[in-house]
């Protein structure tokens, strides 16, 4: 996960700046002098790193079903950072017109007259302010999350140190990107009141299947232990195109991420080393059930090998698209620049309407800005960048990668609002009552005009919904076993043996 900068904002959490992190009886801090009309910046807090969600993030909004799709209500959230090393000394009106053109510099304006954006806690109503080290940056912003399955999450066992799960696809682990509530972490804490849970190991927000989590950090650890020690198996089934071999097949081809952002790998000789096995199971003449047993866990690995070995999964809405070329990547062979692929995927996801299956946005697209932050400069390789005002992207975190598991809750990078409107809005006041309008949860039911915010573009547009079939990708973690426990899900019914399309 990328670091939200070179200030004290790494691993910035909910918590808010100076709110009960000093310790009881500890002497009060003295404010610094400042030289006349120089403007103060308050020390830095330090910053938990523990796990963070509680009843007051659960309770920002609620859930609502229809066609087949769980829907997160429209809610108002802050989204925090320190300031970047790259902004110091630059204006706010200069960093948000050079950095984040997705909004025109009026949208800022119109925030700040709103109260939306604060600095050091005090509200911004001067774009020319110079930024200075440490100082802290508030966003207010109207937040849409993309629809996902409204199928359940089967909790197959819990005691008192794991809960493991079933995870239906399209669903992330954790917050990341636009997901927040439409999380696997956050589910669990809102309908099940499973509270502070520890990751152990991540799934692609596509992938469906067993997901483990522990209730301590005691459990955590030594579970992390044996991830370390690769002594945890694990053995996923998919569905792919096409008859693949009988034979035990193995694939060692190493794997580069081209854009963490999109979410997007390939096979390249500069890439880390990986290694997979696979097994057919079963042919219907069509298409085949592959088991797959990963040896190592880099992003999208299973994934990204067998597209080279030209049988992605069947619905793949990354590996199996046109964009890769005739042979859709089979070999290696793209015959495409990075930037030239990145932008046919994305062309033929919004032909289809369907970038929120790619979990990105409009908005993330249109910024020009330099993404200096990826979580490793050395591979991200794209022309199509993230804004940078909302860098904690999905596909970094959602991978089949437990050497990179760490345990990061929430960053909340300040972010750019999906918005574009100069409404009345000196007289838009904050709305915290959302709750008081919501239909009881479960029931489907349209947003109603209380959610709407003038400031919104997001409230204006009538997006297609996908269908709950786009959301479901044929892999799936079927197995994972440590030196204590196995832990097993059903096969999913697209994996049967007689099963058709």
């Amino acid at each position: 996960m990328a670091e939200p900068g070179p200030g004290p904002g790494g691993g910035e959490e909910d918590k808010e700046p100076g709110s009960g992190d000093k310790e009881e009886g500890a002497p009060a801090r003295k404010k610094r002098r400042v030289a006349g009309g120089e403007r103060y910046v308050p020390p830095p807090r330090k910053l938990s790193t523990g796990v963070s969600f509680g009843a007051e993030h659960f309770a920002e909004t609620s859930y609502y079903f229809e066609g087949g799709l769980r829907k997160v209500r429209p809610y108002y959230f802050d989204f925090r950072t320190y300031c970047k090393g790259r902004w110091v000394g630059r204006s706010l009106l200069h960093v948000f017109s050079t950095e984040f053109r997705a909004q025109p510099i009026s949208y800022y304006r119109a925030a700040a007259r709103a109260g939306r954006l604060r600095l050091n806690e005090e509200p911004v109503r001067d774009l020319d302010i110079v930024l200075k080290n440490n100082d802290f940056l508030r966003n207010t912003v109207h937040r849409h999350e993309p629809p996902v399955t409204a199928q359940p999450i089967q909790i197959l066992v819990e005691d008192n140190e794991v809960v493991v799960v079933d995870k239906p696809s399209s669903l992330p682990v954790h917050p990341c990107g636009r997901f927040r509530h439409n999380t696997v972490i956050f589910i669990l804490g809102k309908e099940h009141n499973l509270k502070e849970l520890h990751t152990i190991h991540r799934l692609d927000r596509m992938t469906s299947g067993v997901l483990m989590f522990a209730k301590t950090a005691e459990v955590s650890k030594r579970i992390d232990e044996q991830v370390r020690e690769r002594q945890l198996e694990k053995e996923y089934v998919c569905r792919v195109v096409g008859e693949f071999p009988e034979h035990e097949v193995v694939c060692e081809e190493p794997i580069l991420v081209v854009s963490y952002k999109v979410g997007v790998c390939r096979v390249d000789p500069k890439g880390k080393f990986c290694k997979t096995v696979f097994q057919r199971l079963s042919y219907n003449g069509k298409s085949s059930v592959v088991k797959c047993l990963p040896r190592t866990g880099r992003t999208h690995q299973i994934r990204v090998h067998l597209q080279y070995l030209g049988h992605p999964i069947v619905n793949d809405p990354i590996y199996n698209m046109e964009a890769w070329g005739p042979e859709r990547g089979k070999g290696g062979k793209i015959d495409k620049t990075d930037e030239e692929l990145l932008k046919a995927l994305v062309e033929e996801h919004r032909s289809k309407q369907s970038l929120d299956i790619l979990g990105i946005s409009e908005e993330d697209l249109h910024s020009n800005a330099e993404n200096k932050d990826c979580g490793n400069s050395s591979e991200c390789t794209t022309s199509v960048q993230a804004d940078p005002i909302n860098e904690n992207s999905c596909a970094t975190e959602d991978a089949e990668d437990p050497e990179r598991d760490a345990k990061d809750p929430e960053r909340n990078d300040i972010a750019a609002c999906p918005q574009n409107s100069d409404g009345n809005l000196e007289t838009l006041e904050k709305n915290k009552e959302l709750g008081s309008c919501e239909n009881q949860e479960g029931q489907m039911g349209e947003k109603s005009s209380e959610e709407k915010d003038p400031l919104c573009v997001e409230c204006k547009i009538t997006r297609r919904d996908p269908s709950p079939k786009e959301l479901v990708m044929y892999l799936h973690a079927l197995r994972y076993k440590g030196a204590e426990f196995e832990y097993c899900s059903k096969m999913p019914e697209w994996a049967m043996e007689d099963w058709e399309e």
